[in-house]
Order: structure tokens, then C-alpha cells, then sequence
């Protein structure tokens, strides 16, 4: 057994205790402590619970302890509500006495900074003398439904059914919202946990531990911030393959973020890294908390579907087309029924009733012609979802439909979601047959946006696994180069020759003080030719009329030598000693960014997008999180809406797919090799058609010292 392994079995301390400590306990009807215990009882904890108050000899009719360390059985799980100040005498003492885990509900750490941040790290310092785990602190609790537990450590009014979803919160007055709107739709929960501070268990360790359980086949994450983003990527891109996971991110937008000097950085801002890194690892992510409950109802009783064509039932024509209009914006298909099946649903539907997608059984349809439908439309092999609306004419029962399609539709291998509008009214508790349930919503775009998600995930699991491809590259040549440097921006030169020791090619170019020179080196390379300044402290030198294209000449070039002078000093760039790249004039091609930012929570940030001057003004850019294998690399170029351009349209030819996902990777693993690297911009990167030389034309690249 790993060290990793055993920590996260360990958590069983936590969720599978066999004796809790309720340190804190109160015979104050409405606190914390009281509400604590009143749970763990009412709920039927299968274990022995011990409450712990030395001002109390009873509560709730049972003994009472003055201190953890007066109780005469072992105890697994202490739960501790006491004012700050006095959870570290508590903590030592639940280590004395051999206490496994440790629930700190007691705020007032470090989440008020100052001195609450050195009471945390005392606190933690004695969890891990002891060899204990610890929740918190500054959390609402934890809660295990499996009926051989049936443990409700939290403060929360309300408990969810047992069912197959664990929910983590990062916010615990979230948590307690949660687990009412959960119990209000019947969502059954495996576990429940509220992390607080995580000063200790961490959401990268329950995703592990849950990745182990039985009872829990979906993940549900609110959360704040990702602390070990790497560790996160790797456990989820693991777990995402066999178990649903599926989260809400709040903090939606960065203020104050440091400034940046690189293409990349500039266009990574807002929530960019995020979706990044949802994305490459399976997780489905929900823009609400609402959009979060719908996905989990349906995860929950629906299978997946195998493709994205869906089929619309409705007995309302303006829902029905509300519902296509939906489906078709995010990517699905409007599945186009068999001949068998339009022909056996026209011979039970009235002659004004359309058979085509979207079905529109009319108002009179009812119970058995959406049951009939349903069946019908469920064996058609054109057909891997369905959308069934219902809007309530006075003479049909909701209810009675709701049940007629959920009996139809038990058993099938295709997901069936309802949209039954007008009636708010026990929606929960419509569409239910047997041990099937039809989840149900009150909008048609609801339903597509569930389905969307559903194959979205679909997707993912079912595709290959990525190659994360090494190279041969000459890593001491660019080591040396970097070693040599000093923190900032690297120099024209520095930047071509490491690029050039990683493999990729760079156009022909050499760098020149004064006209002489300059003419022999154009001469050298051959011209046409392009000018760049290469002073010092320039970061984009288009802006500052930095670059002049296409001299074709001797004479053109001494004119654009001037006109480079003049363009400087009317910026106030000193041109004394006027330093110019000299680079070959690339035709022809398309022209690509590809970059790297250094995120502060999540590392680096790789960046793929339609290159040229008006990059950050098009924004047509993907990011990936570092590394990247090769199916990354080429979801981020066929992810471009620009994509058709590199294709080839109007009779064009496609570009070198290939050497763009290696250029990608070779990419991916100079920042592998080297953390030093902050942020780089290739831009443009010219990439031909295949067979032809394609050629970086302009780079820059910025180190530090860390």
C-alpha cells in the first residue's frame, strides 16, 4: 500500500466511524453544538455517540463528559464546536486519546488572517502529530448515507435521500442550501462534506477516497479555489473515465491580476483556465448552482447517450420549437426518424398531428399517445435522445402523463428527460415508475442543455487515450542559454536559438548594428527581407512601428533603415545604437499563435489561436493546461472557429496539421523542462501546406528567477 493510498483510506475515519465526540455538545436548543447532535440521533447513527460539555452532566437524555478524555470507550470521530481559542487544547487532547478524525465546525482561523492563520498552522501541526485526519476548520460537518452508517455530522435542517452522488462544498452556508434543494428533489447523496479551510483534507483527497467507493458513482464540486492544481488535474483526468464528475466554479472573474506583457497572458484572463482544465479533464461544468442540480438529477437516472441526434415529443408546437432552437445552438443534432416509425406514430395520431421532429401530438394527445410515442421513437436507430414536453391542457393530468412516459421509457439504453411546464406544483415527485425515474423541468432549453453536457461527457469517456510525446531536442544548448540570461525578456537571438534546440524552425534572420552591416546581412540572407528593432524594453514592436516588410533591395532597404529610425524617436526610443533583426520575408501560409502564461493557481497555460497583429483584437484562442498530448493538440486547432481556414476553403489546400501538433508538444515540453519560462509567444508561426517548410516569424519569451 502507497503512502498516498493509506492516507486516503484513512479518511474512513471520517466517513465510517464506529464512535463520535460531539466536543461542544449544548442543551441550548438552536446551537451548533445541539443541532450537531440532534442530527447524528434523529438520522440513526449505527455507532455510539458521546456528547462532550463540562458544564453539562445530561443532554437529550444522555450522559454527558466533561472532557474527551473522560470517556471510557475509544472514540473515531471527535466533532469539535468550542470557540477558537479552545480547539488546540481540544485537538491535543483527542490526540492523547487516540482520536482518528477530526470535524473543526469552529470558525475564526484562517480565513480572518492574521492571528488566525498562525492558529490554523498550531492546529494542523498537532493533527499531524497525533496522526490524525481533520475537516476544517471552519466548516459545517460531514454526512455519510449509507444505510450502515447513516451518519449526519452537520448542522444542516435537511437530509437528502441515499442515492449515488457525494457532494463536496467549499462553503458551508452553501452546503446547508444544498442539502435542503437536494432533499426538496429527492437528489440521493453517498456522502456529503463541507471542507472549510482544508488546512488538512483537501478536495483533491476526498476525490481521491470517493474514487474508491462503491456508493458513489457521481462527484459534485463547489469550489473556491483548486489549492494543488496539478494534483487535481491528474486524480480527475483518472477518476473522470469511470466516474461522472461534475462542478460549479465561483469566482468567475480575476481582479486584480497581475499585469502581463505577452499575448497569451493577456487573452488567458477571466475563466479561461478553468474550462482548461474542465475541460482535458472530463469534468462537466455548470455556469449555476441551479444548471449544477438539473445535470445531477438526470446524471443520476439517465443513461448517456451514445450520439447527439435528439428526438422531440411535445403536445405544444411553440415549446416544440423553443426546444429545437435549443438543441441545434449548442451542437445537437435533430435526429431524422426511420420511415417505420413516422408511419407506425401516423397511425394512432389524429390527421392534424405532425409525425416529423419535432412530434406534435396536438393538445388532445394524452397518457397513451405519449406512451406510444415514446416506445416507438425509443427503438428508432436514428434516435439517441429524447426531449418530452408537456404543457397541461385542463383535461389531461399532468401527473397521468408524466407516469406514462416514465413507464415507457424504463429500461432504455437512451436517456428520456421531461419538460412539463406550468406546474411547479410536486414536479419532484412526477414521472416516477418503480425504481425508474424521469427527471423532469420547466424549460425545453433546460433539457438541451442537460443533454448537451451528457454527450459532452459521453464524448470524452469514450475517446482514445493521448500520446504525451518526447522528443529528441537539445536540452543543454537551451539550459546553458536560460542559465546565462537575466530575469526578463530574452533577446531575439536567445529566444530563436532555444526555440531552434527544441526542433522547431525558425526563419533564417541575424541581428545587425548599423547600416553597413545591416545590408550585408540582408544581402546574406537574400532578400525580400523584414526589419525589426530588437531594442531593449520594446514588447510589441508593431506598436512602436518597429517592423518594416517586404524590402526587396539594397535601396529599399537604406529607406526602410530610416524610416525604422524615425518611427523609434517619434516614440522616444533611443536609436544611437540601433540594434535590427534582420529575418527572411515569409509568403504565402496561414498564420497561427501558439503561447504559454504561467497561471499563478494553475501553472502554465498553453495557447493555440489564428495569429497575426489582430490577435487580441479576433480572439480566436484556445487554451490547454500544461502538458499536452496529442490529441490536446489537435482539439485546441480543431476547436478554432477559425478552423475551415486552416482546412483550406474556396479550393485551397489544408495546411501541416501534423507539424502543428508537434510544434504543440515540442512547445509543451520546453516549459516540461524548463519552469523558469514565464510566458512565450510565437506570432506569427507561418504554417504551409504539407510538404512545404512552415516557420516561425516572430517570438519572445520572458524568464524569471524562480
Amino acid at each position: 500500500m502507497t503512502k498516498q493510498t493509506s492516507k486516503c483510506q484513512s479518511l474512513d475515519c471520517i466517513f465510517k466511524p464506529k464512535s463520535i465526540a460531539v466536543i461542544g455538545a449544548s442543551t441550548k436548543r438552536g446551537s451548533i453544538g445541539r443541532e450537531i447532535l440532534n442530527n447524528l440521533l434523529a438520522h440513526g447513527f449505527n455507532g455510539m455517540v458521546f456528547p462532550v460539555n463540562p458544564k453539562a452532566e445530561v443532554i437529550n437524555s444522555m450522559k454527558c463528559y466533561a472532557s474527551v478524555s473522560d470517556i471510557p470507550d475509544s472514540v473515531d470521530l471527535a466533532v469539535i464546536v468550542v470557540p477558537k481559542d479552545g480547539v488546540l487544547s481540544v485537538a491535543e487532547e483527542c490526540g492523547k486519546k487516540g482520536v482518528k478524525g477530526l470535524i473543526v465546525i469552529s470558525a475564526g482561523f484562517k480565513e480572518i488572517g492574521g492571528e488566525g492563520v498562525e492558529l490554523e498552522k498550531q492546529l494542523l501541526g498537532i493533527v499531524q502529530k497525533y496522526g490524525m485526519r481533520m475537516v476544517g476548520p471552519n466548516c459545517m460537518g460531514a454526512i455519510n448515507l449509507n444505510p450502515n452508517v447513516q451518519m449526519n455530522a452537520t448542522f444542516a435542517r435537511s437530509q437528502p435521500p441515499f442515492g449515488k452522488v457525494g457532494y463536496m462544498s467549499q462553503s458551508g452556508a452553501l452546503g446547508v442550501v444544498i442539502l435542503e434543494y437536494a432533499a426538496s428533489l429527492g437528489l440521493g447523496f453517498s456522502m456529503f462534506l463541507s471542507v472549510g479551510n482544508k488546512a488538512d483534507v483537501s478536495g483533491n483527497d476526498l476525490l481521491e477516497y470517493w474514487s474508491n467507493d462503491p456508493d458513489t458513482e457521481i462527484i459534485l464540486l463547489y469550489l473556491e479555489n483548486f489549492g494543488d492544481a496539478a494534483r487535481f488535474t491528474r486524480i480527475a483526468r483518472q477518476i473522470s473515465k469511470k466516474k461522472i464528475i461534475a462542478g460549479v466554479k465561483a469566482g468567475r472573474t480575476r481582479q486584480g491580476a497581475r499585469a502581463v506583457s505577452s499575448h497569451t497572458g493577456s487573452l488567458a484572463g477571466l475563466d479561461m483556465a478553468v474550462d482548461a482544465l474542465f475541460d482535458q479533464c472530463g469534468i462537466l461544468r455548470a455556469s449555476s448552482v441551479e444548471e449544477f442540480f438539473n445535470l445531477a438529477l438526470a446524471l443520476s437516472h439517465q443513461p448517456l447517450p451514445k450520439g447527439n441526434r435528439v428526438a422531440i415529443i411535445t403536445n405544444a408546437g411553440g415549446p416544440g420549437i423553443l426546444a429545437t432552437d435549443a438543441c441545434v445552438s449548442l451542437g445537437l443534432d435533430i435526429a431524422q426518424l426511420s420511415a417505420r416509425t413516422t408511419s407506425n406514430i401516423k397511425s394512432i395520431l389524429p390527421q392534424e398531428a405532425s409525425v416529423n421532429n419535432p412530434i406534435d401530438l396536438i393538445a388532445s394527445g394524452g397518457p397513451q399517445q405519449f406512451s406510444y410515442v415514446v416506445k416507438e421513437v425509443l427503438k428508432d436507430p436514428n434516435v439517441d435522445a429524447i426531449i418530452v414536453i408537456f404543457v397541461p391542457p385542463i383535461m389531461i393530468d399532468n401527473f397521468s402523463v408524466a407516469q406514462a412516459v416514465a413507464q415507457a421509457a424504463a429500461g432504455s439504453e437512451k436517456p428520456v428527460l421531461g419538460c412539463f411546464m406550468g406546474d411547479e406544483k410536486d414536479r419532484a415527485r412526477m414521472g416516477i415508475h418503480g425504481n425508474y425515474r424521469l427527471p423532469i423541468y420547466a424549460f425545453p432549453e433546460s433539457c438541451a442543455k442537460i443533454l448537451e453536457e451528457m454527450v459532452k461527457y459521453y464524448r470524452w469517456k469514450t475517446k482514445a487515450e493521448g500520446k504525451f510525446n518526447t522528443f529528441k531536442v537539445d536540452k543543454e544548448k537551451a539550459g546553458a542559454i536560460i542559465r546565462r540570461a537575466k530575469p526578463g525578456q530574452l533577446t531575439d537571438y536567445e529566444v530563436r536559438e532555444i526555440l531552434t534546440a527544441y526542433g522547431l524552425t525558425v526563419a533564417a534572420s541575424g541581428t545587425a548594428s548599423g547600416l553597413d552591416e545591416i545590408l550585408e546581412l540582408s544581402e546574406k540572407i537574400g532578400y525580400p527581407v523584414v526589419f525589426k528593432t530588437n531594442q531593449s524594453g520594446i514588447i510589441h514592436k508593431t506598436d512602436v512601428g518597429g517592423v518594416v516588410l517586404d524590402i526587396r533591395n539594397d535601396s529599399e532597404a537604406v529607406k526602410a533603415y530610416k524610416k525604422l529610425k524615425t518611427n523609434l524617436e517619434k516614440k522616444d526610443v533611443k536609436t544611437e545604437a540601433l540594434s535590427v533583426t534582420v529575418q527572411e520575408m515569409i509568403k504565402g501560409g496561414k498564420e497561427v499563435v501558439m503561447g504559454m502564461f504561467h497561471d499563478p493557481g494553475f501553472g502554465p497555460l498553453m495557447m493555440f489561436g489564428l495569429g497575426g497583429i489582430y490577435v487580441e483584437t479576433i480572439k480566436d484562442v484556445v487554451f490547454k493546461i500544461h502538458p499536452l498530448s496529442d490529441i490536446d493538440a489537435m482539439e485546441m486547432i480543431t476547436s478554432l472557429k477559425g478552423y475551415p481556414l486552416l482546412e483550406g476553403v474556396r479550393g485551397e489546400k489544408p495546411v501541416d496539421m501534423e507539424i502543428l501538433v508537434e510544434s504543440l508538444q515540442r512547445l509543451s515540453q520546453l516549459v516540461n523542462d524548463f519552469p523558469q519560462i514565464d510566458q512565450f509567444d510565437i506570432n506569427p508561426f507561418i504554417v504551409c501546406e504539407k510538404g512545404e517548410a512552415s516557420r516561425i516569424v516572430d517570438a519572445r519569451m520572458t524568464i524569471t528567477n524562480e
